[in-house]
């Protein structure tokens, strides 16, 4: 994985990772700007792509036909859905689903999946739960569900029921659909701003900065790890 493409729904989830970019360049495609650098010895293309499905996956394609990047690694924040899941843990993809796509369009037609979810590729998967084992603070495995509408009590107790997922958002799954028909490995690290409990847009508001941080602080955990891994393998 030479190059890897990290893409954000908002700026104020971007903001970590500029601080942390070597720049060499910035481009600018379909009203996008793309942040071209590196980060421990990894080249990087960053963006945001703006909040829903169809502005992250316009932003993912390019990221894969324009710059060529290897992997692209989805981060930020998300609601949390499971009772179990807090303010602030991240949660880290296993599977993806739509929540508000009838379950037989993505296996009756393109891309034709054997089940109606996306899974993270398994080697930055394995290396995220390598790094999980060297923090304190929480990070969590399973499954996120995106739809088109920020979840508080409506709709909520149904797609805990149907999918028991441990986080929701607005980008994660279609940014896997289009890396799954690419055959471009994928990963997604979302940090929770707002839960059952602490509902509401003025939670996601009031925590969206320090989550994204955390996120971005585990992005860079991985991509550490990813560093050692291809340093032992050259060696």
């Amino acid at each position: 994985m030479k190059k890897i493409g990290i893409l954000c729904a908002s700026d104020t989830e971007l903001e970590p990772f500029l601080k942390l970019i070597s720049f060499s360049k910035i481009t600018e495609k379909a009203m996008l700007k793309f942040y071209i650098g590196s980060i421990e010895q990894v080249d990087i293309v960053a963006v945001y792509s703006g909040v829903c499905k169809v502005n992250a996956a316009i932003a993912t394609q390019l990221l894969i036909d324009i710059f060529h990047v290897d992997a692209i690694i989805n981060a930020g924040t998300a609601g949390g859905m499971d009772k179990k899941v807090q303010l602030f843990d991240t949660i880290i993809s296993n599977h993806m689903i739509y929540h508000d796509v009838a379950e037989d369009i993505l296996t009756e037609f393109h891309p034709w999946l054997k089940a109606n979810y996306f899974q993270a590729d398994q080697k930055l998967f394995s290396i995220a739960k390598e790094y999980s084992l060297m923090v304190t603070f929480p990070i969590l495995f399973g499954t996120m569900v995106t739809g088109e509408q920020f979840i508080e009590d409506e709709k909520r107790d149904e797609i805990n029921e149907k999918y028991t997922p441990l986080s929701v958002d607005m980008e994660t799954a279609s940014v896997a659909h289009v890396c799954y028909v690419n055959d471009i490995p994928f990963l997604s690290v979302r940090t929770i701003t707002d839960t059952a409990t602490h509902k509401g847009i003025e939670n996601f508001d009031k925590n969206c900065e320090t989550a994204s941080k955390r996120s971005a602080e585990i992005v860079l955990g991985i991509l550490n790890q990813l560093t050692k891994e291809i340093t032992l393998y050259l060696k």
